[in-house]
């Protein structure tokens, strides 16, 4: 069975930092893409940064240059360090796996998200 376990959220001054972990567990082929969205209340969820299958990275434009994606394969965990915090960035994160089933069909595997407070 797959899981995948978030940590690391909470409540932070603007400005400050924070890491969120991602734990995945079970057995998940044809990878796509692992990485992170967010979530605010009446918005759909967005990508904040991913890894592809090649091992690049991709980066949603609003945290380029304060946030890093990144990972140890040897504990099958993503992490995401975030750093100068904004007001914004309040969301819930959410970690992501997206499986390639066949050409053009794919399959999401989420964690259960962390809060992601920051105050101004």
């Amino acid at each position: 069975q797959v899981q995948l376990v978030e940590s690391g959220g909470g409540l932070v001054q603007a400005g400050g930092s924070l890491r969120l972990s991602c734990t995945v567990s079970g057995n998940i082929f044809s990878i796509n893409s692992k990485g992170w969205y967010r979530q605010t209340p009446g918005k759909q969820r967005e990508l904040v940064a991913t890894f592809t299958s090649g091992g690049s990275t991709n980066y949603a434009d609003s945290v380029k240059g304060r946030f890093t994606i990144s990972r140890d394969n040897a504990k099958n965990t993503l992490y995401l360090q975030m750093n100068s915090l904004k007001s914004e960035d309040t969301a819930i994160y959410y970690c992501n796996v997206r499986q390639m089933l066949s050409p053009g069909a794919s399959w999401d595997y989420w964690g259960q998200g962390t809060q992601v407070t920051v105050s101004s």
